[in-house]
């Protein structure tokens, strides 16, 4: 069999795609990492900390399908470009905000804009690649998350404690504007092709089978771990452990640049078994086991511990490409970016609920019991990723 030659042009879409959400993941990361300044140094509750925290991601789940639609109906340029820009504003806004309400408000309205990136940007890719691909591009994509994660972790800690919030929240300014333009100028959205005059419309995939609502579940609950790990390891770092602000934020960047080379490693694995839900199974199964072990490292002081993190960041992070990716196969071009953003607004509508949920938990139970806690989420999942011989390309 002949497989289908990746146009030269793609991996140009993929590259600003992905920095394009990078520069996305900067602004809604950036609150987390102002949580020990927060909280440890103007006496913020974990809690309330938290609350700040989840605004930019309750911002995105607003949107997501409102983006969604509009990148299936006009595509994907002008709203990666057009999202970008209202969120270099937002971040204007955030720079120079009075008191913490506006702060939120925001943080809050940036998310909103930025979640155009996510949708979009994984219809360039899904469009460009041809299947045998598409695990590796858009396992390539999907390091877009944890690399903006670490930017924001190895910049916003050390400039918030230095210079102050708005200080901080210049670098996201920076990106968001940078990335607006750049994507108006490279992207170009991927072919489509034309429906037949008399060609009925496209049947509604959410109709047809439960596929997606499952992975959009199972997606959901994995969620959990990942963002416990993303919000308050910094802060579990320094608090519980000792480390200083400046390298704990280097090991949280370090773990999630390991999850992000992590992600590519799944997706090719994908691409070799000719399955997305299999290699999907044993990510759910692996982040159960992480994080009871993350449990009992903490409980028992053992010195391993920023070890133990760093693999547990890596593999919870490690689902999001191959669900993403078997979403929008399964979708097909006419329903994907619809899909795409039920997909994340999904993971991110329970991303907005898990820091105040951990920051609650953590101060009411403390942080092993709290690991335990997220360990369930996965264990939940697995039972719930479709089987392998339910999967069918529509792309």
């Amino acid at each position: 069999m002949t497989l289908e030659r990746t146009p030269p042009r793609a991996w140009a879409m993929l590259a600003v795609g992905v920095l394009a959400q990078v520069a996305g993941t900067v602004f809604v990361s950036a609150p987390a990492f102002l949580i020990p300044l927060l909280h440890l140094e103007r006496g913020v509750s974990l809690a309330q900390a938290g609350v700040l925290a989840a605004a930019p991601t309750l911002g995105l789940v607003l949107t997501l399908i409102a983006w969604g639609a509009l990148a299936d109906r006009i595509g994907e340029r002008w709203v990666i470009a057009g999202g970008l820009a209202l969120t270099a504003l937002a971040a204007v806004g955030a720079v120079f905000a009075d008191g913490y309400v506006w702060l939120g408000i925001f943080f809050l309205l940036g998310g909103m804009a930025s979640a155009s990136t996510n949708a979009a940007s994984g219809r360039v890719v899904v469009g460009w690649f041809p299947k045998h691909r598409r695990g590796l591009a858009m396992g390539i994509r999907q390091m877009s998350q944890p690399l903006g994660v670490t930017i924001a972790a190895v910049t916003i800690p050390v400039i918030a404690s230095g210079s102050g919030i708005g200080a901080a929240l210049l670098v996201p300014l920076a990106l968001t504007a940078l990335m607006a333009v750049v994507s108006a100028i490279v992207i170009a959205d991927p072919p489509r092709t034309a429906p037949a005059p008399d060609a009925a419309a496209p049947a509604n995939p959410y109709r047809t089978s439960s596929f997606l609502w499952r992975i959009h579940a199972v997606s959901a609950l994995l969620v959990l771990p990942q963002f416990l790990l993303s919000t308050f390891g910094l802060v579990w770092l320094v608090s519980e452990l000792g480390w200083d602000p400046l390298h704990a934020g280097v090991l949280v960047g370090v773990s999630q640049f390991i999850g992000a080379i992590g992600r590519i490693g799944v997706g090719v694995l994908s691409d070799r078994v000719g399955s997305r839900v299999r290699p999907l199974r044993w990510v759910a199964a692996s982040a159960a086991a992480v994080m009871l072990l993350l449990a009992a490292v903490d409980a028992t002081h053992f010195a391993a511990g920023a070890i133990v993190f760093v693999i547990a960041t890596s593999v919870t992070v490690a689902d999001n490409g191959l669900a993403f990716t078997s979403v929008a196969e399964m979708a097909g071009t006419a329903w994907a970016g619809r899909a795409l953003g039920a997909q994340n607004t999904g993971q991110f509508l329970v991303a907005s609920i898990a820091p105040p949920l951990f920051g609650a938990l953590i101060g009411l139970i403390g942080y092993p019991l709290t690991f335990v806690a997220a360990a369930i989420a996965p264990v939940i999942a697995i039972p719930l990723v479709p089987g392998a011989d339910e999967e069918h390309d529509r792309l």
